[in-house]
C-alpha cells in the first residue's frame, strides 16, 4: 500500500497561523480568522493578543446548527483571496467555512499535472467531472489547464457562488458547465449515455440533501456512488481523487473500497490524509481530512 501524508505549507493567499485548544488562526487572503477544529488538542504558541487580530470568529456550536461567525468588520461582506492563477472570493459562510479549503492545495497541484500530462500525451482537451464541487476552485484551476469541466453540486447557492469566482478569475471563456443535480442521480444518468471523464474528484459531505430532497448519507451512499463513477471513467486514461472529511472513518476504509470498486490492470493508489502545517519554526502538521487517489499507468 502506498500511504502518503500530504502537507500543506501554506501559500500566497493562505497561512495556517496557530492551533489549539480546539481552535485554529487563520489567513485568508489580507483576513485573519478564527474557527473551531477539534483536532487541534495542543496548546496554541501565539500570544492572545495575536488571536485577537481575527476579523471572524466562529462561536458556537456548528454540528448542533447552533454556530455563527462574529464579525469585527461588519462591513465586510466578501473578500478576495489568490488561489493559483485565479481569484476566490471568501465570505462568511452559515457554516465555519469561507468557500476555499486551503488543504485540498496538493490535490489541485496533482490534478493540473495529470491533465497538464494528458493534454501534451493525446493533443486533446481532457474531460474532468468535479462531483460535489461547491465554489468551484478546483473546476476553475482544471480548466485553467485547458480541461473540460462538468462541475456538479445541489446547492443553488454553491454554483452561484462559483460563478462569482469565475467572473472574479476573469475566466469567462473557461469550458465549465455549471450542473445543479444531485451527484448520484447526474452520474446514472451520464453512465446510461456512454459519456466518460479523463478525471473525477469526489468530495462528498457526510450528510447533505439534493435539489429535490434526496438525503445524502456518507457511509451508506459513498460505495454505490463510487461503483457508478468507475463507469463513467475513461478504462485507460483516467484518475480519481477521493476525499473524506468524516472523520469517524479511517482512510483505510476509503483505501479498500476504491481498490474494490476500481481494480484493474496498471492501476495505481495512494491515501493518506491531508494536513496543514503552521506557520514559524517548526511548524505543526494539522490533520483535515482523509483521501485516496488511483490513477492509471503513468497519466
Amino acid at each position: 500500500m502506498d500511504i502518503a501524508l500530504e502537507i500543506m505549507d501554506g501559500f500566497e493567499g493562505y497561512a495556517l497561523l496557530d492551533s489549539g485548544h480546539g481552535r485554529k488562526l487563520e489567513r485568508f487572503g489580507d483576513i485573519i480568522v478564527e474557527r473551531p477544529e477539534q483536532q487541534a488538542l495542543w496548546a496554541p504558541r501565539l500570544s492572545q493578543q495575536s488571536w485577537k487580530k481575527a476579523v471572524g470568529v466562529f462561536v458556537g456550536d456548528e454540528e448542533a446548527d447552533q454556530g455563527r461567525w462574529r464579525v469585527g468588520n461588519t462591513a465586510l461582506e466578501s473578500w478576495a483571496m489568490p488561489v493559483m492563477e485565479m481569484t476566490a472570493i471568501c465570505q462568511f459562510s452559515a457554516f465555519r467555512h469561507l468557500g476555499v479549503f486551503p488543504e485540498q492545495y496538493t490535490h489541485w497541484q496533482w490534478m493540473r499535472e495529470r491533465l497538464r500530462y494528458y493534454g501534451k500525451k493525446t493533443n486533446e482537451a481532457p474531460r474532468l467531472l468535479n462531483l460535489f464541487g461547491y465554489t468551484g476552485v478546483a473546476s476553475l484551476l482544471a480548466a485553467a489547464e485547458g480541461a473540460e469541466v462538468t462541475h456538479v453540486d445541489a446547492s443553488k447557492k454553491a454554483i452561484a457562488w462559483a460563478k462569482k469566482n469565475q467572473e472574479a478569475s476573469d475566466m469567462s471563456d473557461a469550458k465549465i458547465r455549471w450542473i445543479i443535480e444531485d451527484a448520484r442521480k447526474f452520474v446514472q444518468r451520464e453512465a446510461r449515455r456512454g459519456k466518460t471523464y479523463h478525471g473525477i474528484l469526489v468530495d462528498p459531505p457526510k450528510f447533505g440533501r439534493g435539489p429535490e430532497g434526496e438525503v445524502w448519507d456518507f457511509f451508506r451512499d459513498v460505495p454505490d456512488l463510487l461503483r457508478d463513477i468507475q463507469k463513467v471513467l475513461d478504462p485507460k486514461a483516467g484518475f480519481v481523487v477521493m476525499t473524506s472529511y468524516a472523520i469517524r472513518a479511517s482512510f483505510l476504509s476509503i483505501d479498500v473500497l476504491m481498490k474494490e470498486v476500481f481494480a484493474g490492470e496498471g492501476r495505481q493508489f495512494t491515501s493518506g490524509e491531508l494536513a496543514l502545517r503552521e506557520e514559524g519554526k517548526d511548524g505543526r502538521l494539522l490533520g483535515t481530512s482523509l483521501y485516496t487517489r488511483m490513477h492509471y499507468g503513468d497519466i
